[in-house]
């Protein structure tokens, strides 16, 4: 009996060797997307040193840093106040000497901005609400466009926790032609949560999301090292994406309860 061959993606080729820094969208700078974005700064460093054109990343938030963001969220009581995304970039920008830009709104899909703003070759998702997580995918479709252009959307990297759980999966935005492999079975498009999980999805909107009015509080929602855990596996996946050039797994589930990770095969 024949074998059958295993599924993988191939990474589009214009992220492995560009001419420019490939564009990066980090949507949500809080208990995710703080760890993110410093792990990106560190692929970056990595990229470049290996003679890639390394990363542009704008992050994208409108929310203030408060007293129950400390600990859990990369902020000092010296920042509560500023926006979050300003504060990271600042940050990011003097420790790493790169010129990236942080963007103080919503990433919303009716956006008064030109479409163009909203395009980037990986968008990291990292909010904290299911609608937030649909939009942000409508927002990317709808501004799809397979030209030159050189920000053209390609992938979503999309986050999201409970407590001590979560889950990251990749997918793509529209169809990433494959090469021809006697090997392997190369699959064009990788189906987002929407598309491939909406159970998960709507299981997940019917968490609180109110904000919580201190630290103590905010640990009985989420623990302290969910977000920093996950954000470092799907820094990982990212990693793989660049280094590799071709991904046998999209995502993974993820239990802090009990240290377990089950990957998501392509």
């Amino acid at each position: 009996m024949k074998e059958a061959k295993k599924r993988v993606h191939i990474v589009y080729p214009y992220l492995l060797n560009p001419t420019n820094p490939v564009s990066v969208n980090l949507i949500g700078a809080g208990g995710t997307g703080s760890h993110m974005l410093t792990a990106l700064a560190r692929i970056n460093q990595a990229l470049i040193a290996l003679g890639h054109a390394g990363l542009q990343v704008n992050v994208f938030d409108d929310d203030l840093v408060q007293q129950a963001n400390l600990a859990r969220q990369l902020f000092t009581p010296h920042e509560i106040g500023l926006n979050k995304a300003v504060v990271l970039i600042n940050r990011i920008n003097r420790f790493f000497g790169t010129n990236w830009k942080a963007v103080p709104v919503r990433f919303e899909q009716n956006c008064k901005q030109p479409c163009e703003n909203r395009m980037a070759n990986i968008t990291v998702s990292c909010v904290d609400t299911v609608k937030a997580r649909i939009d942000i995918e409508k927002t990317l479709r709808s501004c799809e466009k397979r030209s030159a252009q050189r920000d053209s959307n390609l992938y979503l990297l999309d986050f999201g926790n409970s407590k001590d759980t979560g889950q990251v999966l990749l997918s793509t935005i529209g169809e990433i032609a494959q090469p021809i492999s006697e090997k392997f079975t190369a699959i064009t498009k990788l189906p987002s949560w929407l598309e491939d999980y909406p159970p998960l999805l709507t299981e997940s909107e019917s968490q609180d999301t109110t904000p919580s009015c201190s630290l103590a509080e905010a640990l009985e929602r989420q623990d302290l090292f969910v977000n920093s855990a996950l954000a470092n596996m799907g820094a990982s996946l990212l990693w793989k994406m660049f280094k590799e050039g071709i991904l046998f797994n999209r995502g993974f589930f993820m239990n802090l309860s009990d240290y377990r990770t089950q990957p998501i095969a392509v």
